[in-house]
Formats: C-alpha cells, structure tokens, sequence
C-alpha cells in the first residue's frame, strides 16, 4: 500500500483564509470602542452644561469647555424643558470610510 504524503501548507491557507475575517472583527470592535468613548464624552459634556445652567451660566460653552476641541467644534448642544434639560449630541469618528455616519447623545437634567 502506497504511503499517502502529510498535507503541507494546510495550516498558512487557512490562516490566509481567515485575516480578512479577523481584521473585520478587529476593526468593528475599535468602532464599538469609539462609540462608547464619544457616548461618554457626550454625556459628561451634558452633565457639564446641566451644572452650568443651575449657576446660570450658558449650557453651550460649559459643555464644549470639558469636550476636547475636535468634538467640540461639532457639538450640538440644547437645552429644553425650560432651560432644565441639557443634551449633547456627537458624531462618532468612523475608522472605516465606507461606515454609515453615527450619531450619539447624552442628556442631564438640573437639580431644580
């Protein structure tokens, strides 16, 4: 009976294989990451401007002063339900191009 040969380089087509797959998953985990951050910036600038309304200061400058300065120059920032409402809407910086644009918001309500 003839010896059959070990396959060889068996191991290099499925690890060729599956790279495209695992930097997808990489990739959109960072996306979850970055969207998470910006949700928590989001919502730390809300809170900002919320404790700025109750001294009586402006809610849209409080709220860009704690945001760094690329989201803060895109930050929308309103208040509503009488001033005692605050909410900060960003958009989250997309790592791929081609990623359909996303938009997150935190919201803070004053004490009063």
């Amino acid at each position: 009976m003839p010896r059959r040969r070990p396959p060889r380089g068996q191991a290099t087509v499925e690890l060729v294989a599956l790279l495209p797959a695992l930097a997808l998953l990489a990739l959109v985990c960072g996306q979850i990451v970055v969207a998470a951050h910006t949700w928590s910036l989001a919502d730390g600038a809300a809170r900002a401007g919320a404790r700025a309304v109750e001294v009586g200061a402006p809610a849209g400058e409080a709220a860009r002063a704690v945001l760094p300065s690329g989201h803060a120059r895109r930050a929308r920032v309103t208040t509503d339900d009488g001033g005692h409402r605050v909410r900060v809407r960003l958009r989250v910086p997309a790592l791929v191009p081609f990623l359909p644009a996303v938009t997150v918001s935190g919201e803070a309500r004053t004490a009063s």
